[in-house]
């Protein structure tokens, strides 16, 4: 009975969220995500990885690559297992004392290719594992470019 409660209190944040973002497009408003950026001259020259996600947490991960131009963790693509609108992710890190989330926390994101790429964690040192983390839900698609 408890765990229903929380599950349709995550779907009433996300209609929330979703409602709201259409609310300031329909009235006239930009909306521009303040953690987007651009993708490098040469997106070309940046890893990508398909991961899925977990929930609150990492999911599957990838190791920071030490040949790629990219300095950050961004989400290029992304898919929600259970609704067909989008979900908030955040990236994690692992550190010596363990998996940490990243300082942007969770950001929403629609189901589909983002452009400009949204940035998970910004100046990733080669060689950290990093991973993808669903607010409301695991089991997400996103595709990273690092």
């Amino acid at each position: 009975m408890r765990s229903l409660k929380l599950d349709r209190s995550a779907a009433t944040l996300r209609r929330t969220a979703v409602i709201t973002g259409m609310a300031l497009v329909l009235g006239g408003a930009v909306v521009v995500p303040s953690a987007s950026a651009a993708p490098p001259a040469d997106p070309q020259a940046c890893a990508t990885k398909t991961l899925t996600t977990g929930h609150q947490k990492q999911g599957t991960t990838v190791n920071k690559s030490g040949s790629s131009s990219c300095n950050d963790l961004n989400l290029t693509y992304s898919n929600d297992s259970t609704s067909t609108v989008g979900d908030s992710y955040r990236g994690f890190y692992k550190t010596s004392s363990g998996w940490k989330g990243g300082s942007r926390g969770y950001i929403f994101a629609y189901d589909v290719t983002h452009n400009p790429w949204i940035v998970l964690l910004s100046d990733v040192n080669s060689g950290t594992p990093m991973g993808v983390g669903s607010q409301y839900d695991g089991g997400d698609t996103v595709k990273v470019a690092h």
